[in-house]
């Protein structure tokens, strides 16, 4: 009896984060921020942007690896951190030890 809650609740909770991501994943026009969606010119102000709510020790690397990443897919997510996915090339960028290279 304990194992079948178990599998429910487990259930749920998958159910649960599969419709917040389709939620939160609907609202984005891809269209104005995926991949190729910037000139190479927009990149400094989007990096701006995205990097303004950084601490400011964090800010400057922020901005660098930014734009770097934007000249790179031309695009930056939408913002001031998350949604990667909406950028696969921004999203998938990784460092030498495997972790992400874009802010």
């Amino acid at each position: 009896m304990a194992k079948i809650l178990c599998l429910v609740i487990l259930a749920i909770m998958a159910i649960s984060m599969v419709a917040t991501t389709a939620m939160a994943n609907a609202h984005i026009d891809r269209a104005r921020y995926g991949e190729g969606s910037l000139k190479g010119y927009e990149c400094g102000s989007q990096c701006k942007r995205r990097c303004q709510k950084t601490r400011p020790s964090l800010n400057q690397p922020c901005q660098l690896f930014c734009n770097k990443c934007c000249a790179k897919c031309l695009c930056v997510p939408p913002g001031y951190s998350g949604n990667k996915q909406v950028c696969a090339c921004y999203n998938n960028w990784k460092t030498k030890r495997g972790g992400p290279k874009c802010p």
